[in-house]
C-alpha cells in the first residue's frame, strides 16, 4: 500500500526488526529508533504499560486509534472451544506410539488404537476407534510444523470425510482431542 520495499531479498533471523528497506514517501524512520527501543525495554521489563504513545518519542505523534482495552477485550472474548473453519491445525509433537486393543462393551467388541503422547511434563493417552485412531496418527504427520504444507479445520475435516468417517465435529470436539493442545495440538 505504501510501497515500501525491502533492499535485500535475504531471509531475516527471527525477530529480525531492523529490516533495510527504502520508502518512497521519504519518511524518517530512524527518527522512531530510540523511541521505539525505549518502549520496548519497559514492555519487556512490565513498567509504564499505562503511559501514552506520545511519551516515548521527543516529538508530536497521532493518538492511537486503537481502543486502550481492545487486547483485554479480545482475550475475555475468546473462547478456545470455538474455531472457524479456516483455523490452521499444527502438530508441534512427536509422533504417539500405539498399540492396539479389544474393548468390550455389553458383549460387543470393537478394535480400539490406543495412543501414547510423551512430552516433557507428563505422558498423555487417548484411546480411539482403530479407523479413527489410524487416520489420526497419519493426519498428525501431515500436520508436523515440520512440513511445508499447513491445513486448515475445514481440510482436515474434508479428509477425514474423505476416507468414510463420519461426525468429524463430534470427534474432533471430544476430550481426547481438545486435551491434546498440551501435547502440542494447536489451533491458530
Amino acid at each position: 500500500k505504501y510501497k515500501v520495499e525491502k533492499v535485500s531479498n535475504a531471509i531475516g533471523t527471527f525477530a529480525n526488526n531492523d529490516i533495510v528497506h527504502t520508502d518512497p514517501t521519504g519518511a524518517d524512520h530512524d527518527s522512531f529508533s530510540f523511541g521505539l527501543k525505549k518502549s520496548l525495554l519497559n514492555y519487556m521489563h512490565g513498567i509504564c504499560l499505562d503511559d501514552g504513545l506520545s511519551k516515548w518519542f521527543d516529538f508530536k505523534v497521532p493518538k492511537t486509534t486503537i481502543a486502550s482495552d481492545f487486547i483485554e477485550k479480545a482475550l475475555t472474548e475468546y473462547d478456545p472451544q470455538v474455531f472457524k473453519s479456516t483455523a490452521k491445525i499444527v502438530w508441534l509433537g512427536k509422533d504417539p506410539l500405539t498399540s492396539v486393543f479389544t474393548q468390550s462393551k455389553k458383549g460387543n467388541q470393537r478394535e480400539m488404537l490406543s495412543l501414547s503422547f510423551i512430552t516433557k511434563r507428563q505422558n498423555m493417552q487417548i484411546q480411539l476407534p482403530k479407523l479413527q485412531g489410524e487416520w489420526f496418527v497419519e493426519m498428525l504427520k501431515e500436520l508436523s510444523v515440520n512440513n511445508q504444507k499447513t491445513y486448515t479445520l475445514q481440510e482436515v475435516k474434508e479428509k477425514y470425510e474423505g476416507i468414510g468417517l463420519e461426525d468429524f465435529e463430534l470427534f474432533w470436539d471430544n476430550k481426547p482431542v481438545n486435551t491434546l493442545n498440551r501435547a502440542g495440538l494447536l489451533r491458530l
